[in-house]
């Protein structure tokens, strides 16, 4: 092995992000989310998902029907960087589709998927 290895360092998010007290001038356990605010993330809705071998993978043609896990009147999900955040239905907004959330899923509930 090279030396690189011995010298990798873990990353850990600046102290002000981090949970618990923050260093400098918003001390007294404040995280300052401002930092955050025009970072921007990806949304997507997932209508569900299969799973198929690659043969029948690579059968699909125009006119294939792929059916998937979900029914119809199931919510669809919500996903922020491929994170569930909401579920909701499929609606017509301004000639193109959105979707109204029906159930958010807590902050909590999302750090838990996370570790």
């Amino acid at each position: 092995m090279s030396d690189e290895t011995e010298n990798t360092v873990a990353a850990e998010p600046p102290g002000e992000l981090q949970g618990g007290t923050a260093a400098g001038p918003s001390a007294g356990g404040k995280i300052e989310l401002d930092l955050l605010m025009d970072v921007q993330v990806t949304l997507s809705v997932e209508i569900g998902r299969t799973r198929l071998p690659i043969k029948d993978l690579l059968a699909l043609n125009q006119g294939s029907i792929v059916s998937l896990d979900r029914g119809v009147n199931e919510p669809l999900d919500l996903m922020v960087n491929g994170t569930l955040i909401a579920r909701g239905e499929v609606v017509e907004s301004g000639g193109q589709f959105g979707l109204r959330l029906i159930d958010v899923v807590s902050p909590s509930e999302r750090l838990k998927k996370l570790k």
